[in-house]
This record gives structure tokens, sequence and C-alpha cells, in this order.
């Protein structure tokens, strides 16, 4: 009965463990008509969440999607730090074939726009909403459209 039932999950999409198995094959494989295969079945679950990954995305662990893929779209062009919160409706997106690089640690609120060659640095937490076109130092918070950086707070000696 478990048999069925994964395959049952596997064929709806919901399986967000296989998804990132063979996604880092697919990232780590030289051979074209392998990574082609692995395109198939990573476009085909992308699809069922309602997400897109561009194939030649760069993620140096798994992200984190508390909502699963549900509306987010990454660039093929993007570069994604390792430890990664992503929340729902999400777009990493790309300019003239550029798109952002971004830092360890982050966390990307809800509906968050993230456009260009911009770099976003380790630890930036961005606002739900917020519309991100310009580079974020390490440890800002970002929030509001257009974005505006909020100082890191001192801490209290």
């Amino acid at each position: 009965m478990a048999f069925r039932t994964d395959i049952l999950t596997w064929s709806k999409g919901d399986l967000m463990e296989t998804y990132w198995k063979v996604f880092f094959k697919r990232q780590n494989t030289t051979s074209g008509w392998k990574r082609d295969l692995y395109t198939v079945f990573l476009n085909r679950s992308a699809r069922k969440h309602g997400g897109y990954i561009g194939k030649d995305a760069y993620l140096a662990s798994r992200l984190r999607l508390p909502h699963g893929l549900h509306g987010i779209y990454i660039s093929r062009y993007a570069k994604i730090g390792k430890d990664c919160w992503v929340y729902q409706n999400v777009t990493i997106g790309e300019v003239n074939g550029k798109a952002p690089t971004i830092g360890d640690d982050c966390l990307i609120g809800a509906g968050a726009v993230l456009v260009g060659d911009i770099t976003i640095g380790d630890r930036v937490k961005i606002g739900a909403g917020a519309l991100v076109c310009q580079d974020v130092p390490s440890d800002s918070t970002v929030v509001s459209q257009p974005a505006k950086i909020l100082p890191k707070k001192k801490e209290a000696e």
C-alpha cells in the first residue's frame, strides 16, 4: 500500500524530497541527455506545484520553501546561497540575461520581487511585497516599494 501511495504522490508532483534529489543530480551532471531527462521531470513536478526554477539556476543547498513552489519563479541565471528561505509568489527575475546573486541565510518574504544584476548579501531579510532592484549589503532588512534598506541595529554593549 505504501508503494501505491508513493506512486500517486509522485504522479501529482507533491513529493518535494524527490524534486530536490533530482535537482541536484541535474546540477551536477555533465551528460547532455541525462540533464535533459532530469529537466523533463523537474519541469513536470514544478508545474504541478505552480512554480519554476530555471534549468541553469545555481543553488548552493536546498531552498527552504514553507509553502512549496507555489508561485515561485527563479531565473535560470540566478545564484542562491545556502540555507535561504523563500516564501510563496516570489520572483527572482532577470534583466538582459542577468539575475540576482543571493548570499547565505537570507529570507525572502511572500510576493517579493528581485530583478536585475544585483547582489544580495548574507543574512538579508527581504520583506513581503518588496521590490528590489539594487544591491543590498549583508545583515540588512529590505522593506517597501521602492525598496528601502534599513540600517543594521547596533548591539547593546
